[in-house]
């Protein structure tokens, strides 16, 4: 017989449901001894346990969309039916305080589950979570929803001594409505994002080539007997706001610190610029690498190409739905550098595995850096986020305060383990190629980019009059 605890106040009685929600979720039927059942207590649950709920699809909806009503009853099928169950088992105990507790113990459960998988879902959102997790997060949300149903059957079955054939029957009727209430739930969360098929826009389409044009034409010419550098940035993947804004942020700090303002292109795929900027494609940059040879002096000047995306062994990720783009892979880059007739060449590239394209691009008078290794993932890709952890490392602090590429890069990497370290990622190991001219000549070309202090106090006194 299972005799309850009566009620004392609503905050006690709120301090023993928590407690009784811990130990249904070990499946111990202490939770039994200590719930403490009422209709306040239910309603106030359900409450939060719908809040939960809610703040949950939230988040797992990217914080946008609309509110879904039909969700909510959705979610509400659950506690209704337990509900139900506890009327059952009331009436065959002989017990009418039973009848509120199989819902009860459900919506403890429940929200604290819920409050424990908004928190994971929020700290992944940020990138916060060690990258093997998020593989599996969406299985152990499953395991968590299914158990807490499973918990109360189980608790019951057992505290009421079911024989084990029926605790079998009710388990794995439980289990098959579990099954296919998730599958269905899918099309109906608290909160509702309208997919909507990916489009480009007729405006957008005719605006292309007319932008692409421009950005080309307003590439200068090199001054005869000096040491320019050009700079073309390349966002890869569109469904990302941090590539896009990593380049127009590291495009800016190259035209107004470093000197490359007439001199420089940023190829970007995002739908937030498609009417602002060239999109990146293998055929756009190879446009924009063939008129950065034309306008250089090639004996002289040096491309600082920066390339920012997700990538594969062998493969830069372009995407720019439902444009179907063709993905950069190292040959291709190789090959479309040498037709440009470009000599001097940096070359960054931030993408995971980025280091496979190093033994491709590398030859004497090139210096390859790329975010990760051949075997490697590189980390910091979020909606969040104003640069990849390897971006926010080498340009917005490292060449901040670095007066070489080489001590940059140093400092960068040192930066990036401890970050990842930090999080648990495994180490991106950043790599830096350098070809024997260009290791001779990238102090020169450098004096143009890093000037020496002396040099910029002088320029900064007024002549005597």
């Amino acid at each position: 017989m299972i005799d309850f605890k009566p009620s004392i106040n609503f905050w006690h009685d709120f301090k023993s449901n928590q407690i009784a929600g811990m130990w249904l979720f070990l499946g111990s039927r202490r939770s039994l001894q200590m719930v403490r059942p009422s209709i306040l207590q239910l309603v106030f649950w359900g409450i939060l346990g719908g809040c939960a709920n809610s703040l949950f699809s939230w988040l797992s909806s990217g914080r946008i969309g609309e509110f879904n009503s039909q969700g909510l009853i959705s979610y509400a099928l659950w506690p209704f039916i337990a509900l139900i169950v506890g009327i059952f088992l009331s009436q065959r105990v002989n017990n009418p305080r039973l009848m509120l507790v199989p819902a009860l113990l459900w919506l403890v459960l429940d929200t604290h589950i819920m409050l424990f998988q908004c928190l994971i879902q929020y700290l992944g959102d940020l990138d916060y979570l060690p990258y093997i997790l998020y593989d599996y997060i969406p299985t152990l949300f499953i395991i968590l929803f299914v158990w807490q149903s499973l918990a109360v059957v189980w608790v019951f079955s057992r505290e009421l001594k079911w024989p084990w054939w029926e605790r079998a029957l009710i388990m794995l009727a439980t289990l098959f409505t579990l099954v296919v209430w998730q599958m269905s739930v899918k099309d109906q969360p608290i909160w509702k994002v309208d997919e909507q098929p990916p489009s480009f826009a007729e405006d957008a389409f005719y605006a292309q080539p007319n932008l692409l044009n421009k950005a080309l034409e307003n590439i200068e010419f090199g001054e005869f007997a000096q040491t320019h550098w050009y700079f073309m940035g390349v966002a890869g993947a569109s469904y990302q706001d941090v590539f896009q804004s990593e380049i127009q942020r590291i495009k800016e700090q190259f035209d107004t610190r470093f000197g490359t303002y007439g001199r420089s292109i940023a190829l970007v795929n995002h739908p937030a610029t498609r009417l602002e900027m060239p999109i990146a494609s293998r055929t756009s940059m190879e446009m924009a690498l063939r008129r950065i040879g034309q306008q250089m002096n090639r004996e002289s000047d040096v491309l600082f190409l920066y390339m920012t995306s997700h990538g594969l062994p062998n493969e830069f990720e372009m995407e720019n739905a439902p444009l179907d783009l063709a993905q950069v892979d190292p040959k291709w880059l190789r090959d479309t550098l040498d037709a440009s007739g470009i000599r001097w060449r940096v070359i960054v590239i931030s993408s995971c595995y980025s280091g496979s394209f190093v033994s491709a691009l590398q030859n004497e008078n090139t210096l390859v850096i790329t975010a990760s290794a051949a075997d490697r993932q590189s980390f910091g890709c979020s909606n969040e986020a104003d640069y990849t952890y390897f971006g926010r490392a080498f340009f917005d602090e490292a060449m901040r305060e670095q007066s070489t590429l080489k001590d940059a890069f140093a400092q960068a990497k040192e930066t990036v383990a401890k970050w990842e370290s930090a999080q648990g990622f495994e180490p991106s190991e950043p790599q830096w190629v350098i070809g024997k001219n260009m290791e001779l000549m990238l102090p020169q070309l450098e004096q143009r980019l890093f000037p020496p202090a002396t040099t910029v106090a002088q320029s900064a006194v007024p002549a005597a009059p």
